[in-house]
């Protein structure tokens, strides 16, 4: 087994484990369970692993972290506005 396909192996398995959060947040919109600090340190980390798989031109990293930003930074705004809300 190739590097990059573990890599991508474990791009989808951590992606995906990530969806049903993104997809209930939206859903409910309740967010009253949601961490804010953890949220906000978790989309900081993801993005620093973006910049990390940029900077080695790692493909597994770059699809997998694009992704999983998108959807923690959808989760990060909806709470932001749930406070603001709140």
């Amino acid at each position: 087994m190739t590097p990059d396909l573990l890599g991508y192996g474990a791009a989808v398995f951590t992606t995906a484990a990530f969806v049903p959060q993104a997809l209930k947040s939206w859903s409910s919109r309740d967010l009253s369970g949601i961490s804010l600090s953890m949220y906000s340190l978790f989309t900081l980390g993801v993005a620093l692993w973006l910049a990390y798989g940029i900077a080695l031109e790692s493909w597994p990293i770059i699809l997998a972290n694009s992704i999983t930003l998108a959807l923690a930074g959808m989760v990060l705004a909806l709470k932001i506005s749930h406070l603001r809300r709140g």
